[in-house]
């Protein structure tokens, strides 16, 4: 972590004026995320985007982030407070910090006193809204903010500039100005077919664009009912372009709320290859992952495979991965204790939590990733060639017969020890419950048996419109004892394929939709 200047013990305090950009929170700057790290304090305007304050939060426990508002000189006041006691104080703004007026009188008010200042800059939300609704600005665009100028925006000058220039026109506002901007630029003397498009909650997978025609805006006729908050207004002919560059929006996922039944430890991945497709993830956490109630068998087990007491290790899942790297900190060994010992792994998430440990797997399987996908490709016990006949098989507390079953049919003997209990967690709040039975949300992704048998455990069956994307067989079969149709099922028994399985469902789900057919 990048220390600040009252750490490194100078005593002299600064003001960093840093550009929070327009709301996503992978839009912060290298630079920005530094001057964070190395903060003592943050001091955040309050259109800092909610998933951006969530994100630092996370990266940074301790982050000590308040919002503040209200006249500059003020706001300046608290952060040089701050600074006189040698503190690092973050002025964290939405946007570029320089293009809003109200920051700039900040600034100044700033070098009045004997505090240093320094600014980041931040990607603007005045180009990467417009870029992100699909609307190419080009070389130069006319910009206003209708929300902070000391005294109103001239409309008319506005509309006057960008006939005069040819370029378009970007108007920040919020939603409730809207209809009385477009009416003022119509006065202006721009055309009522002037093609503009209304953005809320930009760059996010909660983006929402209305596009239109300048006179029904103007007459309130445009839809723009549901749109609240600050928008992003853009007026001109490259509006018309959105229908071959909205990159953002049409997405395959965009837009659809999905269910990820996972702790946020475990979910990371999924979540974040699920918001890539333009998806807003739910974690809904329904399994705690706790150790054996006893650590003796584990102890025995670990010091056994350090003895050479087993042929093989067979990995089931990550939180088997987990619980034997855990296990190995413990009592101080690390992957070389795998030596002489082949590895197998039900599946290529598995395999990966593997890898990640410095070992490579000798056996994935090559067809079905699953118990019985790996027993189809495991090789008997051969005392020629095998020298140890002992499987090791750490897993959960829960885990299903067939696998050690099978070995054993294939000559094997096994030590079958518990290396995690799964437990089921906390139902989720109530809004969630109602959300995941009403049909709240677009698809749910199940990654075990248990995370199904669990989710309606604790909040019920999803409902029928719900779309149920399940990681394999065994998961399949789970979803159907519980009477869930499931929709998508990957080949291959991974997050990454599970995801872009669900993606693919998606799109053609679309496409059936456009050629008029019923989904």
């Amino acid at each position: 972590m990048t220390r600040s200047r009252k750490q490194n013990g100078n005593g002299k305090g600064t003001v960093v004026f840093v550009g929070a950009g327009p709301g996503d929170p992978e839009l912060l700057t290298v630079r920005a995320s530094a001057a964070i790290a190395g903060a003592d304090t943050v001091l955040a305007d309050p259109e800092v985007s909610a998933a951006v304050r969530e994100a630092l939060l996370e990266a940074h426990p301790d982050l000590e982030l308040t919002t503040v508002s209200g006249e500059p000189a003020e706001v300046a006041k608290s952060a040089v407070a701050a600074a006189k006691n040698g503190s690092v104080v973050v002025r964290l703004i939405a946007g570029d910090p320089f293009t809003s007026d109200a920051v700039v009188k900040e600034a100044l008010a700033v070098t009045r006193t004997s505090v240093a200042f320094d600014v980041v800059p931040g990607v603007a939300i005045g180009t990467a809204v417009p870029a992100y609704a699909g609307v190419p600005l080009g070389a130069s665009s006319v910009q206003a903010d209708l929300r902070t100028a000391d005294t109103p925006v001239d409309l008319a000058a506005l509309a006057a500039a960008s006939t005069g220039t040819g370029s378009p026109l970007v108007l920040q506002a919020n939603a409730d100005q809207v209809a009385t901007a477009a009416a003022g630029l119509l006065e202006g003397g721009l055309s009522g077919n002037t093609p503009i498009v209304v953005t809320t909650q930009g760059t996010g997978t909660a983006q929402k664009s209305v596009a239109a025609k300048l006179s029904a805006v103007a007459e309130k006729s445009a839809g723009l009912d549901s749109l609240a908050g600050p928008v992003v207004i853009t007026v001109g002919s490259v509006v018309d372009k959105r229908a071959k560059l909205s990159w953002w929006e049409s997405r395959p996922l965009f837009g659809w709320r999905v269910l990820v039944p996972r702790t946020k430890e475990q979910a990371g991945d999924m979540s974040e290859r699920l918001r890539a497709y333009g998806a807003v993830p739910v974690e809904v956490p329904t399994i705690a992952v706790e150790p054996p109630r006893s650590p003796a068998q584990m102890d025995r087990a670990v010091k056994g495979l350090v003895t050479g007491r087993y042929g093989w290790i067979v990995f089931t899942s990550t939180n088997a991965v987990r619980a034997v790297r855990e296990k190995f900190t413990e009592l101080g060994l690390d992957a070389r204790a795998f030596a002489g010992v082949k590895v197998a792994c039900v599946g290529q998430q598995t395999a990966d939590a593997v890898r990640e440990f410095g070992i490579v797997p000798e056996l994935v399987p090559s067809g079905e990733q699953s118990s019985e996908g790996l027993l189809a490709d495991f090789p008997p016990y051969d005392d020629v060639f095998d020298p140890i006949d002992r499987v090791l098989l750490p897993r959960a507390d829960i885990a299903t017969e067939t696998l050690a079953a099978g070995l054993k049919e294939r000559g094997w003997e096994i030590d079958d020890v518990t290396a995690y209990r799964t437990v089921r967690a906390a139902p989720p709040p109530a809004a969630v419950r109602e959300a995941i039975k009403g049909g709240g949300f677009d698809a749910v992704c199940f990654t075990s048996s248990s995370t199904v048998r669990n989710l309606v455990g604790i909040a019920g069956k999803p409902h029928a419109r719900t779309v149920v994307s399940v990681i394999g067989p065994a998961t399949a079969a789970s979803a159907t004892e519980f009477g869930l149709r499931v929709d998508v099922q990957p080949e291959t028994a991974a997050v990454g394929p599970l995801v872009d399985a669900l993606a693919a469902f998606a799109e053609a789900r679309r496409a059936e939709a456009e050629a008029g057919e019923t989904p």
